[in-house]
């Protein structure tokens, strides 16, 4: 494994596409001005080999190399299934 793969965990938004999922991931953050706590959201399409994913999966998703036009990350794991 790599040192300085990036790492980030999301939630799992959409699977229709085949071996690719798009995974949402909220980041909070300070606000400069008011000093507010604000949610940053952003969205990943990364890649899922084995489609084992579903929609409200909590997943860990991994920096890769571009896989295609849209895709630079792949899921690592999936934490935790939806129940």
């Amino acid at each position: 494994m790599k040192t300085n793969v990036k790492r980030r965990e999301g939630v799992v938004i959409s699977n229709k596409m085949e071996k690719t999922v798009v995974v949402n991931v909220d980041n909070l953050i300070k606000d400069r001005l008011t000093g507010k706590i604000v949610r940053k959201r952003k969205k990943f399409y990364a890649h899922d080999e084995s489609q084992q994913c579903d929609v409200g999966d909590y997943v860990l998703i991994e920096e890769t190399r571009p896989l295609s036009r849209l895709k630079r990350w792949r899921v690592v794991e999936i934490l935790r299934k939806k129940a």
